[in-house]
């Protein structure tokens, strides 16, 4: 079976997801929508890890937070994922942390869902791949962001007229799910969110542009994405 990509999405586009699309059957995957049609089957995740809580009495399920700018993800690890469970317990916090995980949801009752990850893979990294982290998912969700604003555009938004505009099958389905499913999506909040998660790689003196997401494509980028941050993170291998 096809492995699923794993989507760079802040905690503050996926916390907000309540649609899920369940595989038919055993081997076939089910997705989280997040409200920009990012169809989330696993995540890559860097933030902080903020607390580890042993949630059951055998003390073989974990529940950890990783904080980023825009909010906080919720893992719960146990005795099915014995490495990570381990590695979570012997990380000192706070801690930068690199995750790879499945998307997992809850719905204590009819209507209300709450979504998680079950990690998969998890590594302590540096300040500067948290940075280069933070910056990806901004150009990913203002990506997203783009993509919906062509899709409100048409009449009826169709996967094959987003795919010829140069998006992924992927991205176009969960975009037309999404426009299907949730109402009144508030595009402003998540401009708002790649500005404030940019303010995490910039002094504190600085401001960013104001963003009105009626502009075009390339004034959008221009604004987000200015030469500064065009500048290559370097990524230093952690040394043991």
């Amino acid at each position: 079976m096809k492995r699923q990509t794993a989507w760079r999405v802040f905690a503050g586009e996926f916390n907000d997801s309540n649609v899920e699309v369940k595989g038919e059957g055993e081997m076939t995957p089910s997705f989280v929508v997040t409200p920009l049609g990012a169809k989330v089957n696993r995540l890559f995740i860097i933030g902080v890890l903020t607390d580890v809580e042993n949630i059951s009495q055998e003390g073989e399920l974990l529940r950890a937070h990783i904080s980023d700018p825009t909010g906080v993800f919720t893992l719960y690890s146990g005795q099915y994922q014995k490495e990570v469970t381990e590695a979570l317990s012997n990380i000192d916090v706070p801690t930068f942390v690199a995750v790879t995980g499945k998307a997992r949801t809850y719905n204590p009752e009819e209507g209300l869902m709450y979504v998680s990850i079950r990690p998969e893979r998890i590594l302590e990294v540096s300040a500067d791949i948290r940075d280069k982290w933070i910056f990806e998912t901004c150009k990913n969700t203002k990506d997203r962001i783009e993509a919906v604003m062509e899709a409100m555009k048409m009449d009826e938004s169709n996967v094959n007229e987003l795919k010829k505009l140069g998006y992924s099958r992927e991205l176009s389905e969960g975009i037309v799910e999404a426009l299907k499913s949730y109402e009144n999506i508030d595009l402003k909040k998540y401009v708002t969110l790649i500005k404030e998660s940019l303010q995490y790689l910039r002094p504190s003196k600085e401001t960013l542009p104001d963003i009105k997401i009626d502009k075009d494509e390339k004034e959008i980028e221009e604004e987000i994405i200015d030469d500064k941050k065009k500048e290559k993170v370097t990524i230093k291998k952690k040394r043991n």
